[in-house]
């Protein structure tokens, strides 16, 4: 087994020139990652959670995180607009407690919010109001997130890889390839 950056330059490497930009910024991608891999493997579940302009990509890693042609048991991923679709409603402090309070009783286990998007969306609120989220949040540098710039030309490309990074560091994890 080796350890988690190690591995995780050497995942970005076999990625090709489609990750070469992560090469430099794995050393602030890794730590996060592995701190909310351990939270996956006590059982938490993740409640993906994204701005209106990355609804794609929220179906997109429901739909790939619990592929069929995966060798790994199901992982708890659920998407936020799937457990309440009012989520939009949500306008205030009170109502995100309510929120949470239907959460906590839903995933007694606990859970992690999972946030991708822009740090304006007031849906970004859920998450940062959280301390152990896991955000991609753009445009904004904040604790338990890894920066991305909404103005990148290759934002879509850069979130795809960033999702395949995620997907082959779970299997590294569970497959113990790595120690966290």
């Amino acid at each position: 087994m080796q350890d988690l950056i190690k591995w995780t330059l050497e995942a970005i490497r076999n990625e090709g020139s489609l990750m070469s930009w992560m090469e430099e910024r794995r050393v602030e991608w890794t730590p996060l990652l592995a701190s909310r891999l351990k939270y996956l493997l006590d059982g938490r579940t993740f409640i993906v959670i994204t701005d209106d302009e990355r609804t794609w990509f929220e179906e997109y890693l429901i739909k790939k995180i619990n592929r069929a042609s995966s060798a790994r048991p199901l992982l708890p991923f659920v998407s936020l607009r799937a457990l309440y679709p009012m989520l939009d409603e949500i306008n205030s402090k009170e109502q995100i407690l309510l929120l949470e309070d239907m959460l906590s009783l839903a995933f007694p286990n606990g859970y992690v919010y999972f946030y991708i998007g822009k740090s304006v969306d007031k849906r970004s609120q859920i998450a940062k109001g959280a301390d152990d989220s896991y955000m991609w949040l753009f445009d904004e540098q904040a604790q338990n997130s890894f920066y991305l710039s909404s103005n990148d030309e290759n934002l879509d490309i850069k979130l795809i890889t960033l999702f395949r990074l995620f997907d082959k560091s779970i299997d590294a994890v569970l497959f113990a390839k790595v120690v966290l």
